[in-house]
């Protein structure tokens, strides 16, 4: 069960947007769709804890990450969340392999056997064995994807979160990888929670879809209703 209501501004010189957002669902793999501007960024950072939050709550399964009434706010690292952002965020100087580790390491801890373990496991996962010494700047787009997905994954996160997963990509490898990112997810049996604006990631793979307008919520779809083509377009 994913539970959040979160409600927060951000400003800057010009305008400021609010954000008001609620939704409870049980649905392996959900998408907030909308156009841009229309906070779904906001939602994933907010749920990330890469936000402030002013008033609000974030549960995963029997988790609360967030309660602002009771006073919880676990810091991004606790939360147990993956997310892979929209540009991928790879480290330039790091290795596919460190990459992927990031996470997993602190100055003051190195990688622990099981960790590595896991590191390998997913590289192997990904079909990154080739590479995994090689440099973000020298891979393709998809295989910087996979980078970014296998590194999310690393932390074995309850929820993973993705940021436009493939608007970097062209058509062909778009499809080629939403088939990637359905595997991923059933096999490691993660909920995820996807921003998009393009209606073929939706259709392919949203069980829920949330269309946002505004900062909220303004319908809900199931995946197979007659209606959510049209709504989409």
């Amino acid at each position: 069960m994913i539970d959040i209501r979160l409600q927060l501004s951000v400003s800057d010189s010009r305008r400021r947007f609010d954000l008001d957002i609620a939704f409870a669902t049980d649905a392996p793999f959900v998408a907030l769709y909308g156009p841009s501007g229309a906070g779904k960024s906001l939602t994933l950072q907010a749920m990330a804890g890469l936000l402030p939050v002013h008033a609000g709550h974030v549960r995963l399964n029997d988790r609360t990450l967030l309660d602002t009434a009771a006073g919880i706010n676990l810091p991004p690292e606790a939360r147990g969340v993956g997310y892979l952002f929209q540009q991928y965020a790879l480290f330039p100087h790091l290795s596919v392999r460190d990459n992927i580790a990031f996470g997993l390491t602190s100055w003051r801890r190195r990688l622990r056997a099981a960790d590595a373990a896991r590191v390998d496991e997913l590289i192997a996962a990904f079909g990154l064995a080739a590479m995994a010494r090689s440099k973000p700047a020298t891979l393709s787009g998809g295989q910087q994807q996979r980078v970014a997905l296998a590194r999310a994954l690393a932390c074995n996160p309850q929820v993973l979160l993705l940021d436009e997963p493939f608007a970097a990509l062209h058509s062909a490898l778009r499809r080629e990888l939403r088939a990637e990112l359905q595997r991923v997810c059933a096999q490691w049996r993660i909920p995820a929670v996807m921003v998009s604006h393009d209606a073929e990631d939706v259709l392919t793979l949203a069980d829920e879809t949330y269309l946002i307008e505004g900062g909220q919520v303004c319908e809900r779809l199931q995946a197979g209703d007659p209606a959510l083509p049209g709504r989409l377009r």
